[in-house]
């Protein structure tokens, strides 16, 4: 018999394609065993980058024939399929893709191993040195088509030079030989006796803003001390004291416009619609992406960290007069790139601008060590990398004491207190708010996940018209309105949620609920844990199990220690998870199921709650929030609830407000009751009123 040949051994096809194929086969099997690790959202990461650049480089290939072209963009958008669906099981992967999406610790190394593996030649390392940061960021830079717009009508952009600069004094005073960076930082270390940091603050002026609101006392403070002159300030009032209004107002008094703010991206449309509260009257804009919908011409410009590498350019340029950094914390690490961003757009205002607004706001300035007041200090001018700014120095100097002094310490202290330093707890200012609040957190789903949810909102817009229409051709002739049918709306959507309710499949009211939940549980869960970083002990509801898991993942992956309580849980296990939440220091957050957990339980060890998803109905978000709310609290609730804007969840919060007031006004006489139905019912009838309207 002959001998049978052996088949050569097939030779592995050059190129990155093969190496991406491999990395998405490997990242669908981890994510279909549940083991979504950081190591598996890092190649989830890269591979995405990856084929972003592969379309990229293949599409302007110029040496390859069409139909070559099209065979290699039809196999890399087949691995783009692959990897889609691969998120699908695990919709938190989606936000690693996000045009502002921070790339994730280990995902330049992985880059550059498979752009060797596949033939290609990495980017060179980035410089990370301060001298040549502006070279090493210059691909990235864009400059917006309304920006450029702004400098043409006005192409000098002249400093503010209208007052006399305050140069710092000449003298050779006693502490010119001294380093002083040190002995300060001790000064809030071991020289406080049990004061309060905080700065005198003139009375309240007035408590009225714009449009009829009302400033709390404690904030209007504030306010005045920027009419009065003041221009620099650490306001580290604990989260729910309202840093937001007194930061635009504080803008208003001092006229410190235009205004930059710098912001984390899960508070960005909060502050937007801030603004528009608060100050109506002054054009606001946010930075998105690249900035395509930026007006350059408002007087507040919203921009996120996540993108600032790609805009200080042109903002240092702009000519702005304030700046306002939230979550100051965030640039503690003055080695960071959005630290050397803030401390560089801070000097260039200061250079510009002869005293103008800086604020930097958090509700815990310090995260790990004394240390990080340094950068917020810089960003405020009130000292240079190594030594106090001219205020600062003065005030020592006209102390006439040194560091050899033991009263140098606590009349230190107190001189860069009076720079600007305001810190109010929840309890001092109890009496300014009330004892229970929610406050609503409206968030931007941004991406391939945003657009996938609005698109289905508008397909179920869609299907309710057609519903609608077809019940009108039913009818005979003449019986036919001029305008739109409210009558008939509202058995429409009667039909449709009764449909909704008799099957799972589809796209409905409760999907859309659920995807949208999915989508906003990473921003709920970030920002869960800036609160608990901020004030302590937070407790986190959902709804659904998916969402609990993908908090869980994000506080693991911030290192932020959760306990779980959940509906499938036995009782030892439940009561084990709630006494480590009340007993261990180390556990900062509870992620309760919101139907298992929203009663019968005592966290009151919390004074912060956030609701992650919508309930149907006004009564169990109460029960959740009286988990912390109950008696044996000594601190006054506030209650963040989530909001995706520009989706039905938004509407879906006003109705159950609605709803929620109009069963009050029932306690006192009515026999009418209100049920998840009504809201339900309601948010449909917005829905096929809106389409109808717009003409969907």
């Amino acid at each position: 018999m002959p001998r049978q040949q052996r088949r050569p051994a097939a030779r592995e096809e050059p190129g990155i394609v093969p190496v991406l194929a491999r990395a998405v086969r490997d990242v669908d099997l981890a994510v279909q065993r549940g083991k979504v690790g950081p190591s598996v959202r890092t190649s989830f990461q890269v591979v995405g980058l990856l084929m972003r650049e592969e379309r990229a480089r293949i599409r302007a290939d110029d040496a390859s024939s069409e139909a070559h072209r099209n065979r290699q963009l039809k196999r890399v958008d087949d691995l783009a399929t692959s990897l889609a669906r691969t998120a699908a099981r695990d919709s938190t992967l989606l936000v690693l893709l996000a045009e502002d999406a921070e790339l994730l610790e280990g995902s330049r190394t992985l880059m550059r191993e498979m752009q060797l593996a596949g033939g290609l030649d990495p980017a060179p390392e980035p410089v990370t040195s301060q001298v040549s940061a502006p070279q090493a960021r210059a691909e990235r830079q864009v400059v917006p088509r309304s920006v450029m717009s702004r400098q043409l009508a006005n192409p000098f952009l002249e400093p503010d030079f209208s007052q006399p600069l305050s140069a710092r004094a000449s003298r050779a005073g006693m502490l010119s030989s001294w380093e002083l960076l040190g002995p300060l930082l001790r000064s809030f270390e071991n020289a406080s006796g049990g004061a309060t940091s905080c700065m005198a603050l003139p009375p309240a002026a007035s408590l009225k803003a714009a449009g009829g609101r009302e400033l709390m006392p404690h904030q209007a403070q504030v306010v005045e001390a920027a009419a009065e002159g003041h221009r620099t300030f650490l306001l580290a009032d604990e989260p729910g004291l309202g840093k937001t209004a007194q930061a635009l107002l504080a803008a208003q008094a001092a006229d410190a416009y235009p205004l930059l703010v710098v912001v984390p991206n899960v508070v960005k449309t909060n502050w937007f619609r801030e603004a528009g509260l608060w100050t109506p009257h002054r054009p606001t804009t946010v930075v998105h992406g690249d900035g395509e919908t930026v007006d350059g011409f408002s007087d507040i410009v919203v921009v996120n960290y996540e993108v600032l590498d790609r805009h200080v350019g042109w903002l240092g340029n702009l000519g702005f007069r304030g700046m306002v950094v939230d979550e100051a914390h965030f640039i503690k690490n003055k080695t960071s790139q959005r630290s050397r961003h803030v401390l560089e757009l801070s000097e260039r205002i200061r250079s510009r601008t002869v005293r103008p607004l800086l604020m930097a706001l958090t509700g815990t300035p310090l995260i790990n060590d004394i240390e990080d007041f340094l950068a917020i200090w810089e960003f405020l001018g009130w000292v240079t990398e190594k030594e106090p700014g001219a205020a600062l120095l003065d005030a020592l100097e006209d102390n006439e004491l040194t560091p050899v002094d033991g009263d140098f310490y606590p009349a230190a202290r107190q001189a860069v207190i009076d720079l600007g330093i305001v810190r109010r707890r929840k309890v001092d200012v109890a009496a300014d708010i009330p004892a229970r609040r929610i406050a609503d957190l409206p968030v931007e789903l941004d991406g391939v996940l945003g657009r996938s949810i609005r698109e289905a909102e508008r397909v179920l817009a869609r299907r309710l018209v057609k519903r609608y229409e077809s019940a009108l051709e039913a009818r005979s002739p003449g019986m036919v309105p001029e305008d739109i049918d409210h009558d008939l709306v509202r058995k429409v959507a009667g039909w449709e949620r009764q449909d909704a309710s008799d099957s799972d499949t589809g796209e409905n009211v409760f999907s859309m609920m659920r995807r949208i939940g999915r989508a906003k549980a990473v921003l709920a869960a970030d920002y869960a844990a800036q609160l608990s970083r901020n004030v302590g002990k937070v407790v986190f509801f959902a709804k659904h199990v998916d969402v609990m898991d993908a908090a869980e993942k994000t506080f693991e992956q911030r290192g932020i220690g959760f306990v779980s309580i959940r509906g499938d849980q036995t009782p030892t296990t439940r009561q084990r998870s709630i006494d480590a939440f009340v007993q261990d220091p180390d556990v900062a957050v509870a992620v309760c199921s919101l139907m298992a957990a929203g009663v019968g339980l005592n966290l009151q060890v919390a004074s912060n709650v956030v609701l992650a998803e919508l309930s149907w109905t006004a009564a169990e978000q109460t029960q959740a929030i009286d988990r912390v709310h109950r008696i044996g609290q000594d601190q006054p609730v506030t209650a963040w609830r989530i909001i995706a804007a520009q989706t039905i969840d938004a509407r879906i919060a006003e109705l159950i407000d609605e709803k929620a007031g109009l069963a009050a006004r029932a306690l006192d006489g009515s026999d009418e009751e209100f049920s998840s139905v009504d809201v339900q019912l309601e948010a449909l009838v917005a829905l096929l009123t809106d389409a109808l309207q717009d003409g969907i």
